[in-house]
């Protein structure tokens, strides 16, 4: 009985040379990938580089990781365009949309929120406890309203001001904590 195992050996590289060949040749093809990486793998296929199926991995890892970026992009802009409607925008937090032009309204049976705890993330400011009608008008009332009512829940606000805050539950004070973020964004 022969044995084939030598042929096998033998077969594979080949058809692995020809499919490597191959996908470097669909990497030149694609305008998605830089210039730069596509000139060294033609080079890398011209010269039978030993290297070639390592340098074809990485431009399939950076297609990969631009595919990633442009899918997150894709989503942020969705979920911007919706927030661009009067209303509330609400998601889990796992980014699953609930509802968008929402109306928050204070919980059947709940208190009406009174204070909010205030605070800044600039070196020497000090927290502030005030109602939290005072820190902006109806979307943030509403806001610190379903963050007391939810205490799980997080509300970012953006007013039209250029203010920036985001209400959460603070269980050491027992209150609405606002923390305003604009100068972050700067």
């Amino acid at each position: 009985m022969a044995n084939h195992s030598s042929a096998t050996v033998r077969e594979t590289p080949h058809v692995n040379e020809t499919c490597l060949k191959r996908r470097a040749q669909s990497v030149l093809n694609d305008r998605t990938i830089d210039p730069q990486s596509r000139a060294i793998i033609r080079y890398a296929l011209e010269i039978n580089d030993p290297w070639l199926a390592k340098l074809v991995r990485r431009a399939d890892a950076e297609a990969e990781r631009r595919s990633w970026q442009d899918a997150v992009e894709n989503a942020v802009s969705a979920v911007a365009g919706l927030t661009a409607v009067d209303g509330a925008t609400v998601i889990t937090d796992r980014y699953e949309l609930l509802a968008f032009g929402a109306k928050l309204s204070r919980r059947r049976g709940s208190a009406q929120v009174e204070q909010t705890i205030v605070t800044e993330p600039i070196e020497g400011s000090t927290a502030d406890v005030m109602h939290p009608s005072r820190l902006g008008g109806t979307r943030h009332l509403s806001a610190a309203q379903f963050v007391h009512d939810q205490h799980g829940a997080l509300a970012l606000v953006a007013s039209q001001d250029g203010r920036f805050t985001i209400f959460a539950w603070s269980p050491c004070e027992e209150m609405v904590h606002a923390h305003r973020v604009e100068a972050l964004l700067l």
